[in-house]
This record gives structure tokens, sequence and C-alpha cells, in this order.
């Protein structure tokens, strides 16, 4: 709450020769919300960290994974489609996000950051400590970035890098935003309806794992999949890009406290103990299916804990962290396996199989552990079966959404300029048939 000086404080200044207009500045500075140099450097920090988690962590987790006459069209595409998204945020993305207050979407207020300035503040979880509006604006960026970045692995090997630009400007304008703001925006549907999501389990994930899964079906499998070896070229990179993956997810998921308060301290630790979890549940499950637990797989269950606490970091106690955490590394392996033979789609680097469907777990497991009783946040009216169909509900919004806008812009991609590549440019590799380089030489 903001204090206030009560009338008789004031009268008894008066009397000591203060004017009112003195009093009242010092009402005024002693009623505004302050800055604190602490959060600031916290979320500049934050904001590093998810740069980081795209640039080089899912760049190269991405790359290791494709053969080696394709690593250098995963990079590219990574790189330019953060950059190009990070700037559409700035024309326009912020403003219909977070400007305005609408049901779905925001409004234009904020139309070529329009009024966000040195003095402007952003809104955070207190009345009395807020952030300068700069900051929240480039964190967030980083958030649409990777979020558009993610639906490349889906479509790695055969794409046009054209057409890949081009579905990210729609999808990011038609499905991220909007999904975006009736999530976290004022007035947002999902929001004023109470669903839970601290970090972006449906608005980054859930939303990204129904596009890639489209993108696979329309855009068809690559040539010679099921027949052919199409084994990841570099496991070593394949653990390092996950490795600084999830460093750069405490950033992501800590910072979407927004304060560097306990809040965020819950964040962080919900995300070490969650990931640590899934590593040990996807390398046992694969031990008993497989008789060995590989390197990919480890690393596959790092994304998939990661993945699965986003939405639940800020509101599950760190029991409930774990528990998510393992569950997320089981299903996900199936996911990745059972579930991607029945679904028939060459999911290339498996999008769906982990971010997608790991964001369902995850999004619908905060609506369990955020129960004060199983050591969440929630409040003595929490009740789970409640919030569990709010959960649902998101979830049902985001998968739609997202689905319906992804088959609009991939079909008008194909018309205007084509989604793959030609044959003789998916046998001789995208690196030389697209940007006229290779990653290795000898």
């Amino acid at each position: 709450m903001r204090k206030t000086i009560p009338m008789r404080v004031l009268a008894g200044l008066a009397t000591l020769g203060l004017s009112t207009g003195a009093l009242a500045q010092q009402a005024a500075e002693a009623a505004a919300p302050a800055v604190h140099k602490g959060d600031v450097a916290w979320m500049m920090t934050a904001t590093l960290l998810v740069i980081f988690m795209a640039l080089p962590g899912l760049a190269l987790f991405y790359g290791g994974l494709v053969r080696r006459k394709n690593m250098l069209s995963v990079l590219m595409q990574v790189m330019v489609v953060f950059s190009l998204v990070s700037v559409l945020w700035a024309v326009y993305g912020y403003s219909l996000a977070f400007g305005g207050e609408g049901l779905v979407i925001g409004g234009l207020d904020k139309l070529f950051l329009s009024g966000v300035t040195l003095d402007s503040l952003a809104d955070t979880f207190s009345d009395d400590v807020k952030l300068p509006e700069l900051v929240f604006v480039a964190f967030q960026a980083t958030f649409a970035g990777i979020t558009c970045a993610l639906i490349v692995g889906s479509l790695a090997e055969r794409v046009r890098f054209s057409a890949v630009l081009l579905f990210s400007v729609l999808w990011f304008t038609f499905s991220y935003l909007p999904i975006a703001h009736m999530v976290w925006g004022a007035g947002g549907y999902l929001l004023d309806k109470g669903a839970l999501d601290f970090a972006g389990g449906t608005v980054v994930h859930i939303n990204a794992g129904v596009a890639g899964l489209v993108g696979a079906y329309v855009l068809g499998k690559r040539i010679g999949y099921g027949r052919e070896n199409l084994a990841p070229h570099s496991l070593t990179l394949t653990m390092v890009g996950a490795s600084m993956l999830w460093v750069g997810w405490f950033g992501f998921n800590a910072g979407s406290n927004l304060e560097a308060t306990a809040g965020a301290a819950l964040a962080f630790v919900n995300t070490l103990f969650a990931t640590a979890a899934a590593v040990l549940a996807w390398s046992a499950g694969e031990a008993l299916l497989k008789g060995k637990a590989s390197m990919l797989g480890a690393a596959s269950g790092a994304v998939a804990g990661l993945v699965a606490i986003t939405p639940a970091c800020g509101s599950v106690g760190p029991m409930g962290g774990i528990v998510i955490g393992a569950v997320a590394g089981f299903v996900c392996l199936w996911g990745v396996n059972g579930l991607k033979r029945l679904l028939g789609a060459d999911d290339s680097l498996d999008v769906f199989g982990v971010h997608g469907l790991g964001g369902i777990v995850g999004a619908l497991l905060t609506g369990v552990f955020t129960a004060p009783g199983l050591g969440g946040t929630g409040g003595e009216d929490f009740s789970i079966g409640s919030q569990l169909l709010v959960q649902a509900e998101g979830v049902a919004i985001t998968i739609v959404w997202s689905a319906v806008v992804a088959v609009v812009a991939f079909k008008i991609v194909d018309l205007v300029m084509g989604l793959r590549v030609s044959e003789e440019a998916e046998r001789e590799g995208l690196d030389i048939s697209s940007h006229g380089e290779a990653a290795y030489h000898g």
C-alpha cells in the first residue's frame, strides 16, 4: 500500500515553517511508486539471459540435431527470426500485446513505442515498486523472439528461408500477440478469468508447439524420412545448447517476477529442481524402455522440464515443481516416441512433443500444485477443480487459436512464394543451396 502523510503531521510540519507547496511535494514523493536500482539491474540481466537462451542456446541445440549439411541454415533461421520479431515488437507488437485493455488484443496507443520514455513505468506485482517501461519492453521482446524461433525446429531441413520469415511475421501478428494479450495484458480474457501462466506455458510453448506441428503437416516429410539415416550430426553441440538454455531459462522464469524479490527466488529454485527431475525421469524412462539412457534423452529431458515448470514456477512450491518436472520427463519421452508415430508428422526436432506437450502438462499441473495444501501460493479459497477448468480453457484456446492461424499463414506463404525448397536443394543441403556456405570444411 502507498504511504500517506496524516493531516496532523502535515499541520505540525507547517508550524515549523514548511510551506504548503513543500509539504504537497513531499506528500507526492511519498505516494509515488519507487523504482529500485536492484530491480532494474536484475531485469536487464534477465533480459540478457533470455537472449542467451535464443542466441546461442536454442540455435546450437537445434543446430546439433540436424544433419551437418543443414547446420548453418538452422542457425541462420533462429538468428534472423529472433531479430525480425524483435523489431516488429518495437514497431507494433508491444502496443498490441500490452497497450489498451481489450479482451483479445491491445490497442495502438503505443505504436512505434509512442509514450515509452525514460520516465514511463511498467506495471509490476507491487503498487509501490515499478519498473522502467523501457526495460519491460526489452524483456518482453525476447519472449516474442524466442517463441517464433522455436517453430523453426519443426520445419528444419526442407523449408525456404524466405518462407520462414514471412510466416513468422503473420503468425507473430495474429497468434502470438493475441494470446500474449489474453494471458498477460490488461483486460485480457484469460487474465481476467484467473488463468495462471507465470512465464509463458501457453503464450510461448503451447503456442509455438502447435504451430510447429501444423507446419510439419503442411510442409510434408523430409526426403528419406523413415528410410534414410537422418540422425543428428553433433550431439555435443546439442548438449552445449541445452545447457545454455537451462542457464538462460533462469532469466526467462525468475525474470517474469519483474522484481528482485522472494517471488523471483521461488521461480529460480523451481527452474533448478524441476529441470533436474525431468532429466532424471527422461533418462530413467529411456533406460527402462530401450535399455540405455542417452545424452540426447537427457538434454531433451532438461528442455521438457524447463518448459513444464514455466507456467508454474512462480506459484508452486519446490516439491510441486519436482513432481511437475518428473511428470513432464516421462510424458514428453512418450511424446517424441509413441505420440509422434501416432500423429504421423515429421516434426523434425520434436517441437510439439517437447514444447507443446510439455506446455500442456505444465499449464494443467499449475492448477493442481498452486494449491496451498500442496505447497503452492494459492489463497485459502483456492480450488483445484475450479482452477483446472480455467487452465484447461486457456490450453484449449491456445491450441485452437494457434492451429487456425498457423494453417492460414502457411497456406498464404505457400501461395505467395512456396514453402519448400526443391528436391535437389534439399538433397544438397540448405547451407549451400539457401546460403551459399558450409558449416564445416574438409
